[in-house]
């Protein structure tokens, strides 16, 4: 599944509707930014680290999902669709990022397909946080963080999609997914956007 880093695109470019979070009622999605992706991911690591401390100043929850196989039981139909080239538990390519700004009270959430709900008690936590909003990072662009993305929106939770700390393996495909969920599914959003909304201010990605 993995492939080359893509210039991440300016949220301006598909924003249909514009709107900020509400940090009393958002939780963050970091979406599967793990080794096996190492080489997408390094590249949105700036925007990614800014948008996780953003979000914790607000005081809004950071959940993390980590995709991997345990056995053929449950690779469904991932299997079959990249030819056995999948995220097998125990591996070094399974665990997250040590770059991440990751602490002891964080979620971390194991899912086996593209969607971050199906199968997972990330739904059950957000109810029980009384969140209303979901805030989606990380990666693939047009696969796990769009089908989570669709997914919460389906469920009833506000969507916003970060467009600089998500990545996928081109810019077609990127730019794809932008314009889909811009159109009927989320919010874009980008690193300053969600500066400005949450406290007024453009981010320099330096924020401690």
């Amino acid at each position: 599944m993995a492939s080359s880093p893509v210039k991440c695109s300016s949220y301006k470019k598909y924003e249909i509707r514009r709107r900020n979070p509400d940090r009393r009622s958002a939780a963050l999605l970091v979406i599967d930014v793990q080794n096996y992706f190492s080489s997408m991911a390094k590249p949105i690591l700036p925007s990614l680290l800014c948008t996780i401390r953003l979000c914790r100043r607000a005081s809004i929850p950071v959940f993390f999902t980590r995709h991997c196989h345990k056995s053929p039981a449950d690779h469904g139909m991932l299997g079959e669709w990249w030819n056995g080239d999948l995220i097998l538990d125990g591996t070094s390519e399974a665990e997250l990022m040590p770059d991440l700004d990751r602490r002891p009270d964080d979620v971390v959430l194991e899912k086996t397909t593209y969607s971050a709900f199906q199968g997972t008690r990330l739904e059950e936590i957000l109810r029980e946080r009384r969140v209303e909003e979901v805030i989606v990072t990380g990666v693939m662009t047009n696969l796990c963080c769009e089908t989570t993305s669709r997914g919460a929106f389906v469920k009833g939770f506000r969507v916003f999609f970060s467009t600089d700390a998500t990545a996928t393996a081109n810019e077609e495909l990127h730019d794809a997914a932008l314009k889909n969920l811009a159109y009927g599914f989320a919010y874009l959003v980008d690193c300053d956007r969600l500066q400005e909304g949450l406290f007024g201010m453009r981010c320099l990605h330096t924020l401690a």
